[in-house]
C-alpha cells in the first residue's frame, strides 16, 4: 500500500489519546475509534505511522496491532481472554523440567528456581514442579490466584500479555516481563533455555537464530507495550 498522508499528530479524544493522520483520528482494524490510555503510548503509535516511506510496511505496526486488539478483543471479551491466558500457568514451562541429575535439568534449576520462588513469594502460591513431559496439574489454589490477578489488569495489559505469555509458553515470564523493573534479556533468555541447550549441543543455526531474534523482539515490545499505555 502506498502512503496516503502526511501529517502524524496526536490529539486528546474521549478521556485519552489518539493519533490523527491528517486531521483524522485512526480508527482500529474492528472499525472502533483508536483511543489508547497514555499520551507515551500515542506517540509511539504515531512514531510507527511517521516511520513509513512511500510504501507502508504492515509488519512494522506491532504497536497498533497490539492497540487494536486490546480495544477489539479484550475490552469486548475479558473473561474469554483470561480463560485464554491461564493455561500457560497449567503447563508453565518454568515448572517442566528434565530430570534432576541430567545436566539440562541441573541448568533449569539453577535458572528458573528463583523465578519460580519469586513468583510464589509473589503470589503467595505454590507451582509443582515436574521432571519430564507427563501433565500435572497445578494446584487450583494457584490457578485461582493467577485468575484473579490476571482478571484485574486492563485490556492494553492483557494484550501485552498474551504476547510475552505465548512467546514465552509461560504466565510466569509473561506476567514478570510487564513489571517496570523486568529485566527483559534475562526472561527471555530463560523461556529460551531450552533451545539455546539444544544449540550448544548441537550447533547454532542461522534461522533459528533469526526466529529466536524476532521473538525476543516481539517480546520486549510486547512488554515495552504495557510500560507506554501505564504512561
Amino acid at each position: 500500500m502506498k502512503r496516503f498522508y502526511k501529517a502524524v499528530t496526536v490529539g486528546v479524544d474521549a478521556g485519552g489519546f489518539r493519533v490523527m493522520l491528517d486531521g483524522r483520528g485512526l480508527r482500529t482494524v474492528g472499525g472502533r475509534p483508536q483511543i489508547v490510555p497514555s499520551a507515551p503510548l500515542a506517540e509511539a503509535l504515531a512514531a510507527e505511522w511517521s516511520g513509513q516511506g512511500d510504501d507502508i510496511d504492515p509488519a512494522a505496526f506491532v504497536f497498533r496491532d497490539l492497540a487494536d486488539y486490546a480495544i477489539d478483543v479484550v475490552t469486548l471479551g475479558k473473561a474469554a481472554v483470561v480463560d485464554e491466558l491461564l493455561p500457560y500457568a497449567e503447563t508453565d514451562t518454568l515448572c517442566y523440567r528434565a530430570e534432576p541429575d541430567e545436566a539440562l535439568g541441573i541448568r533449569q534449576r539453577a535458572v528458573w528456581d528463583p523465578l519460580l520462588v519469586a513468583a510464589e513469594e509473589h503470589w503467595q502460591v505454590r507451582f509443582v514442579r515436574v521432571a519430564g513431559v507427563m501433565h500435572r496439574p497445578q494446584p487450583e489454589a494457584t490457578l485461582a490466584r493467577l485468575r484473579e490477578d490476571i482478571a484485574a489488569r486492563d485490556g492494553f495489559t492483557l494484550a501485552a500479555l498474551k504476547n510475552t505469555s505465548s512467546l514465552a509458553a509461560s504466565l510466569v515470564l509473561g506476567l514478570m516481563a510487564l513489571e517496570p523493573d523486568a529485566d527483559i534479556d534475562a526472561l527471555w533468555d530463560a523461556a529460551s533455555l531450552e533451545e539455546d541447550w539444544q544449540a550448544e549441543l548441537w550447533g547454532k543455526d542461522a534461522e533459528a537464530l533469526d526466529r529466536r531474534a524476532r521473538r525476543h523482539a516481539a517480546f520486549a515490545a510486547a512488554a515495552r507495550f504495557a510500560a507506554l499505555a501505564r504512561g
